[in-house]
Parts: C-alpha cells; sequence; structure tokens
C-alpha cells in the first residue's frame, strides 16, 4: 500500500486524485497539503506542512510555482519522494529541483498523461524524417481560461522532444507579431489558446510543400493526468534519490 500525502489536495486536480485513489486498493492518501482547508476531505489536511503529523511513502505535487520550492524542502528533511506534476517552472526552481534529485527521487513531467508521453516519441521518429524533406514544424496547444502559464509545459516538451531528436539546432518563435519576417526553416513555432472549458489539447503539424502530417492528443477529461499521478507515485515511492519523468514509469526503470 503506497501512503500518499498529496501537496495541493484541495485544487481541481488534488481533488480528482483524491476521488482516484478512493477507488484503488494499493493506494491511500494520508493527508492533504492546501493554504485552502474549505473542503471536507476523508484524510486530515494541513495548511502548514511542517505541521503534519502521519507518515507517508510519497508526495504527489498539483500545486503553483511558487509553493514548490518549500515543498523540495520539506521533501528533503523527511526524505520523501515527490512527483512533481506543477508546470511553469523558471530555471531558479528548476534548479533547485535538479539539485535536490541528488538527495531524494523526483519525478518531473509536464504531462502525466499515457497517451501524451508515447506522443513525445512518435514526435521524435517524425521529427527526423519529415524534416530531412523540409517540412516545416508548428506546435498549436489550447486549454481552459484559467490556466496560467502559456505556452503549456506539454508543449515545450513536445518541442524540447523534436529539437532533442534534431540535435538540438532549432529555436522556438511564440510570437509571430514581433519581427516581420518569412519563417527560418530551423525554427518550431510554438501557438497558445486559452478558453472555455477545454482540458488540453495539443496538435503537432509537419508542414511540407503540397501535404500536411499532424499528430493530436486531446484529453477529455482529468483522470486520465490523475492516473498517470498515482501510478507515477507508485513508481517512485520505490526510489531512493535520481530524476525521474513518466518514460521510467511506462518502461519500470
Amino acid at each position: 500500500m503506497t501512503r500518499i500525502i498529496m501537496h495541493g489536495c484541495n485544487g481541481k486536480m488534488g481533488q480528482v486524485i483524491s476521488r482516484i485513489v478512493e477507488d484503488d486498493k494499493d493506494a491511500v492518501i494520508v493527508a492533504g497539503i492546501d493554504v485552502n482547508d474549505n473542503i471536507a476531505n476523508p484524510y486530515p489536511v494541513f495548511t502548514d506542512m511542517n505541521s503534519i503529523d502521519v507518515e507517508g511513502d510519497v508526495i504527489i505535487d498539483f500545486s503553483t510555482a511558487k509553493a514548490v520550492p518549500s515543498l523540495i524542502d520539506y521533501a528533503k528533511s523527511k526524505k520523501l519522494p515527490v512527483v512533481l506534476c506543477t508546470t511553469g517552472l523558471n530555471d531558479e526552481q528548476l534548479n533547485i529541483v535538479n539539485e535536490a534529485s541528488k538527495e531524494i527521487a523526483i519525478l518531473l513531467s509536464a504531462n502525466m498523461s499515457l497517451g501524451v508521453n508515447l506522443l513525445l516519441n512518435l514526435v521524435k521518429k517524425a521529427a527526423k524524417t519529415l524534416t530531412a524533406a523540409n517540412f516545416d514544424i508548428e506546435i498549436i496547444e489550447k486549454h481552459h481560461n484559467q490556466k496560467i502559464d502559456a505556452p503549456s509545459g506539454t508543449a515545450l516538451a513536445f518541442a524540447d522532444s523534436i529539437n532533442e531528436s534534431l540535435n538540438n539546432e532549432y529555436s522556438y518563435t511564440y510570437d509571430r507579431t514581433i519581427v516581420k519576417a518569412k519563417r527560418d526553416s530551423k525554427e518550431i513555432g510554438i501557438h497558445s489558446v486559452r478558453g472555455g472549458t477545454i482540458v488540453g489539447e495539443h496538435s503537432i503539424i509537419f508542414a511540407g510543400k503540397d501535404e500536411v502530417v499532424e499528430l493530436n492528443h486531446n484529453a477529455l477529461s482529468k483522470d486520465i493526468f490523475g492516473v498517470g499521478a498515482v501510478n507515477a507515485a507508485k513508481f517512485l515511492s520505490q526510489k531512493s534519490k535520481g530524476m525521474y519523468d513518466m518514460q521510467n514509469v511506462i518502461e519500470g526503470n
């Protein structure tokens, strides 16, 4: 039985994960952490993580970027692994996470979905084949109107995955209104749409002469991210230190 501490338990994803774990015979949430304690949960909720008086095996984090450094400090003090699902981390925060992975196990993923992580591998193969034939690459991501960061962490993960397969020779363009110029052959355009209740849609477009190849992923509910996070927590609870991602969970290593 994996004992989970849910950081951001009263947020939308925290509540999704709480519901998923209720039906999971191999996991239990033993405590929650949230600045808001106005939701009734079947586990104790702490507004101050240093007040937690129950034992856990792993922390799942779905909170905000600014809350991550203090969470990492707490996790290091308790030697607890962290499934870090919060996106929009800046370079300083990412450095804190990377340094902490020398002491504790951390799983960092821009997207917890199995389908997205499979697609991250597929776009690498497509990029190698199609850019050799002078295909241009554009990424479009769509999310609900409450999402704070743009572009999404998943869109950047797709761009990074493609760029890695192309020897990191490509630059990223986010706003074509700034410079009035033709598109460079070695750039990846990344575009964000925010509106309504869109859970998450990502399109990777390879546009060549007289043909277009498009790879898509559409999230129909937040449950896919919650299931992935719980599976990641079970995996990471057996690790003592190091940096991991969802590919490790999928491959079981």
